[in-house]
């Protein structure tokens, strides 16, 4: 199955047919262009560099994970959003992906109305993405001058963070405190003017369009 270049396409991934086949129904009620896949591997043979759209993930499967296959679209910077599904057991795991910034989480069995909007809001996410990409000619400049204002430590910190590492990880990396941790990011937002870990990977995501 080859990805649609439609900025609005939802790609769906979950190893459980019905799942899948449940989901790409609710969606497509909806309006929106769905594809489905069976596992994350099936899903990244097909994926290309600066794929739109936003992705509806199982958390657990065979092989890849979905925390897995979050990690590897990072170490590939493609921040499309995600919006995470899970069991009841799942959720400390689900936490644990919005915090390398996933955009939701939705527990099985889903409430129709709650994940539509969920995906929605993805979408509206991808969508400022491109529209910055289209509006900031200059954006990769402009955030080049914004990088070289980072610390040496900061720049140290804001890496691990596009790789998608979490707090505890960067601390473990850098020696440092939880709480130096999250000085920095509070730093790197600040001078990169951002509020949100979303934010700093749209303005990543955008830069390299114009790239």
């Amino acid at each position: 199955m080859k990805l649609h270049d439609n900025g609005n396409t939802v790609f769906v991934v979950d190893d459980d047919a019905a799942v899948c086949d449940a989901l790409g129904m609710l969606l497509r009620t909806a309006g929106m262009e769905v594809e489905t896949f069976r596992s994350a591997a099936s899903f990244l043979k097909e994926l290309r560099p600066g794929q739109t759209g936003c992705l509806v993930l199982d958390i657990r499967m065979p092989g890849m994970s979905g925390l897995d296959l979050q990690d590897e679209l990072h170490r590939r910077k493609i921040y499309i959003p995600i919006v995470f599904l899970t069991g009841h057991g799942d959720v400390p795991m689900a936490v644990r992906a919005l915090k390398k910034g996933a955009v939701d989480f939705i527990e099985k069995p889903h409430e129709a109305e709650r994940l539509v909007l969920a995906v929605l809001n993805a979408l509206r996410m991808d969508d400022e993405r491109r529209k910055q990409t289209n509006r900031h000619g200059d954006l990769s400049l402009d955030l080049a001058t914004r990088l070289a204002t980072l610390s040496e430590r900061e720049r140290e910190v804001l890496n691990r963070i596009l790789e998608g590492k979490q707090t505890r990880q960067i601390t473990d990396e850098l020696c440092i405190s939880v709480k130096t941790v999250e000085f920095h990011r509070a730093r790197i937002r600040d001078k990169l003017g951002v509020a949100t870990q979303a934010q700093l990977f749209i303005l990543f995501i955008a830069s390299e369009g114009e790239a």
